[in-house]
């Protein structure tokens, strides 16, 4: 398909639609030789698991790995390199990601994707594999319109790629979220403070649903559920204040709002000192936990079984206790949200 527009045409990408591999004869499947593999977007903890498990298990298969540094941007610039078992060795507790993450303004454009798609040919990627969040995807998606096979993984530390129930990083980036908090409340309870604690999540909250959960925190602020300042956050303050409590923890969500700013209403509506902390890409770094490393490492084995079983333009997903795969198209459709369920039992333990 790529072929047809290497004459000036540029495609119109959003009229097309990735050929799902089930319904296309095994036979009319071009044997794969080699494999590609970037990390897209923000970097998450256990990526290099991921990266280690795909080259790995693609080598043991018999396929060429090769590594494409910086993402798209590296993709449509030709920065690509054969690894083998030894390019991934003591890679499975670092954080972040080896091959390199950058934004592509190129790749946005079917000028980009093309770039991208010549790339695969010249040095014989046969699959990509794409590591990273829904924007990652959508460019993988782009490359597929074009006939470039892809695999998805999902990694973004803020858990929400609605067709799957766990995402590489997210664990790390909880637990790292939980630790500072709790020594934040030592202070805030030495000082009688209160400390209002943005965490990562522009469209998602789960980490700050989670991490709320988990350290005690009197609010806990998400996109998913917009709430007054007066009666859904200093009204809770100063009932706890009423009953005697002396230091408060505010979890912010990032799409939420404005820890400074929430900070700064908290103390002049009720005299109680006030500090904002800004975790901000604290919670991306790290080693990532065993959770993060096993499950990135399952999911990359996983990528390999599907291009091995000719199931292509897939994303790999956990979706109740088992990895498993769903076509790119049906996936990227699908949409996840915070019930309102667990917001309400977030809220009984307020």
């Amino acid at each position: 398909m790529y072929e047809e527009y290497t004459n000036g045409v540029l495609p119109d990408l959003k009229s097309m639609t990735a050929p799902n591999y089930d319904s296309i004869n095994k036979k009319d499947i071009p044997e794969v030789h080699g494999i590609g593999i970037l990390t897209s977007g923000g970097d998450a903890p256990g990526m290099n698991a991921t990266i280690r498990a795909v080259v790995r298990a693609g080598t043991k298969a018999g396929y060429k790995v090769y590594g494409i540094t910086r993402g798209y941007h590296g993709l449509w610039k030709g920065e690509i390199e054969e690894l083998g078992t030894r390019s991934v060795s003591e890679t499975l507790q670092r954080g972040g990601t080896f091959l390199m993450t950058a934004r592509s303004k190129t790749f946005e454009t079917p000028e980009g994707v093309l770039k991208g798609a010549k790339m695969c040919k010249v040095f014989g990627i046969d699959v990509l594999v794409v590591i990273g969040g829904d924007g990652s995807y959508r460019g993988a998606r782009d490359l597929a319109r074009l006939g470039i096979p892809v695999i998805g993984l999902p990694g973004t530390i803020d858990n929400d790629i609605a067709s799957t129930e766990y995402t590489i990083g997210y664990d790390t980036a909880m637990n790292t979220a939980m630790e500072a908090i709790d020594k934040l409340r030592d202070t805030a309870s030495s000082h009688e403070r209160c400390s209002v604690i943005e965490v990562m999540g522009r469209r998602a909250g789960y980490i700050a649903l989670n991490v709320g959960i988990a350290t005690g925190a009197e609010v806990i602020m998400l996109p998913e559920q917009p709430m007054d300042i007066d009666k859904d956050v200093i009204k809770i303050i100063l009932d706890g204040r009423n009953r005697g409590k002396r230091h408060y923890i505010v979890i912010v969500a990032e799409g939420a709002g404005n820890a400074t700013e929430i900070a700064q209403k908290i103390e002049a509506a009720t005299g109680i000192e006030s500090r904002p902390t800004i975790l901000g890409h604290l919670q991306r770094g790290g080693s990532p936990t065993l959770r993060d490393r096993t499950m990135a490492s399952l999911m990359g084995i996983h990528a390999i079984e599907c291009i091995q079983k000719q199931r292509m333009n897939r994303l790999v997903v956990y979706r109740n206790g088992i990895i498993d795969d769903v076509d790119i198209e049906e996936g990227l459709n699908m949409k996840k949200t915070i019930s309102e369920e667990d917001i309400a039992r977030a809220k009984l333990l307020s």
